[in-house]
């Protein structure tokens, strides 16, 4: 089988596990942006994002109830959202209170152990939601049946993925047993590096919410909310390092793909370039049966990729004037990343703390 083929292809990776996770992430992310780029509903892009944290996950043959949870803890995050809108409107400093309160609990559920894809998407569909529904309430509506719509799809292709590239049988049969090993972080810790990361993320939503753009700027609110989940677990140095290199290497990833878009502006060697991009970036996420130390970079660095890359690609033009919005997008993603990095320097400077738990 072409399957079988080219996970062979892929052995000096890894081991067989991690050379099928490759190939899986490589084929379910493309998968999943072809669907979504083909049919094109709101915020289409958010499908392959979904894909991308969902296949990223060292999981072997998870249960379709596990992709039922992703789809409703987003799809719930987006509709309790509505409850923040009335307060924001007409009560601002409560309603900033309570949405910087849910803001850190999701970072602090992800720091203290829990789903990273869950705890992103929780953030994401929080400071997107809030900041578009301040906007305009029919773009919130439209936002959030997009942002439901993307959930689904991109939790389904990521199950047809674990179905049609699944881990080798063989292999899972002759692992040793493990016991399920659960990491305990210190409290204060994780209250540490929630309190971080919501300052990497609060300040730029009352940007949007202030300069009434965030409707524009979808596909930044979700590098933002996503930055904040990527620092909330790393020291000061990892930190703003993962920041800096999953911007960069992403942003330089979607150039090239961009360029040769240009030339071939077709929705094949779209879905071809992502697919390249996923056995690329595959092979600095995958080791073994796990992740390798810094598999979160370049799991940030390929979402990157596709969110400066997708939005552009649905304007369905290529000339100077998507170029144009292309790197305007770019650059905000770099003033960002600027702004988190700093903040996460001046955050840890001014509370320290032993980055070891306990």
């Amino acid at each position: 089988m072409p399957t079988e083929a080219a996970a062979t292809a892929l052995e000096g990776s890894g081991s067989g596990i991690a050379s099928r996770r490759i190939l899986r992430l490589a084929f379910g992310t493309a998968l999943s942006l072809w669907i979504s780029q083909a049919i094109g509903w709101s915020i289409s892009y958010l499908a392959p994002v979904i894909t991308v944290f969902l296949l990223t996950m060292p999981l072997s043959r998870p249960k379709p109830r596990f992709f039922f949870v992703v789809i409703l803890a987003l799809a719930g995050s987006v509709y309790a959202a509505f409850a923040f809108l009335p307060l924001l409107l007409h009560a601002e400093l409560v309603g900033l209170l309570l949405l910087s309160l849910a803001l850190f609990h999701s970072f602090y559920f992800t720091a203290r152990g829990g789903a990273a894809v869950v705890g992103t998407l929780i953030t994401i569909a929080l400071a997107f939601t809030v900041a578009v529904g301040s906007v305009s309430v029919d773009g919130l509506l439209a936002a959030a049946h997009g942002l439901v719509i993307g959930a689904a799809a991109g939790a389904a292709i990521a199950a047809f993925s674990h179905v049609v590239i699944a881990d080798p049988a063989r292999e899972l049969a002759a692992a040793p047993a493990k016991a399920k090993e659960v990491t305990k972080i210190d409290a204060a810790l994780a209250r540490h590096h929630a309190l971080r990361s919501l300052a990497i993320v609060l300040p730029i939503l009352l940007w949007f919410l202030l300069t009434g753009s965030s409707a524009s700027n979808m596909a930044v609110m979700i590098k933002v909310a996503a930055m904040g989940q990527e620092a909330s677990k790393e020291s000061t140095r990892d930190a703003a390092r993962s920041l800096i290199v999953s911007t960069v290497v992403g942003g330089l990833a979607a150039i090239v793909a961009w360029q040769f878009l240009s030339i071939w502006p077709s929705l094949l060697p779209y879905a071809l370039l992502i697919a390249l991009a996923g056995l690329i970036f595959g092979r600095y996420i995958f080791q073994g049966e796990g992740l390798r130390p810094d598999a979160a970079t370049w799991t940030y660095a390929f979402l990157t990729m596709i969110l400066v890359l997708a939005p552009a690609a649905l304007d369905g033009n290529y000339g100077s004037s998507a170029d144009a919005r292309f790197y305007d997008r770019l650059i905000m993603f770099g003033w960002a990343t600027a702004y988190g990095v700093g903040a996460v320097y001046i955050f840890d400077a001014f509370w320290s703390r032993d980055n070891k738990p306990g």
